[in-house]
């Protein structure tokens, strides 16, 4: 009883039918997702798929010189993994735990046999995988055309929607290499984020006290990636 109440907490595990599920479960497993672990490296061969329940995975781009930006967060909502079941066995990506907490694992292989009977499953992770691209599209066009104070709205506001609370344990390097700014930029944005009464900041912790604000300062890729994933995924967590 209490394994199918932590499923429920992943979105898409939480609406698999029944048979699917039954398949599943003999191999899935309860992970722990420590504060900056990797889960895979770029170029990395995935043996395992992640889906988060209480930890935020970013997936993040890296270049030759060792600097890199986000392209993409996971939470509750999704799945860490998508290029094992769309035609790849490895990723340009480095998925990294951006928030600590809990979510399950499954061998990539038994994702792809379930994929391929092209019932339940494969529509489901056709429609996330539909939503993820529109985050990454969105995340580009932010990063090149938006302030980073309006960045790290956008990019608070996306982790909260993966959380239950309204804090998160995070350092400047992180959020730094989650945007691919400078530390002293990511520093003085959230400067003027607490200053005007939205955010407190301190030793790594980071607590909205103003989500609504948030929403008013930043930029307009916050509402289109949203709306996306509202269309495309199940707004149900089946119990």
């Amino acid at each position: 009883m209490k394994l199918h109440v932590e499923i429920n907490k992943n979105l898409l595990l939480g609406v698999l039918p029944q048979p699917e599920l039954a398949r599943w479960l003999p191999d899935l497993e309860d992970v722990d997702m420590p504060l900056g672990q990797v889960l895979y490296e770029s170029g990395g061969r995935i043996d395992y798929v992640y889906f988060p329940t209480s930890a935020i995975i970013s997936l993040l781009y890296v270049l030759e010189n060792g600097s890199s930006a986000e392209i993409a967060v996971v939470g509750n909502e999704g799945i860490v993994g998508v290029s094992s079941f769309m035609g790849g066995e490895s990723t340009l990506s480095r998925a990294v735990v951006q928030s600590a907490g809990h979510g399950f694992r499954l061998r990539a292989q038994a994702l792809k046999n379930e994929f391929d009977r092209s019932g339940a499953v494969l529509h489901l992770l056709l429609r996330y995988t539909q939503a993820l691209i529109t985050l990454m599209s969105q995340t580009a066009v932010c990063n090149r055309h938006h302030s980073l104070d309006q960045q790290l709205c956008r990019w608070l506001l996306l982790s909260l929607d993966r959380l239950q609370g309204c804090e998160l344990i995070m350092t400047q390097e992180l959020i730094a290499s989650m945007l691919g700014v400078r530390r002293e930029g990511v520093t003085e944005a959230a400067l003027k984020l607490q200053k005007a009464g939205l955010i407190t900041y301190a030793r790594g912790r980071i607590k909205v006290i103003d989500r609504k604000g948030l929403k008013q300062r930043t930029c307009e890729c916050y509402e289109v990636v949203k709306k996306e994933y509202d269309r495309l995924l199940p707004d149900k967590i089946a119990v």
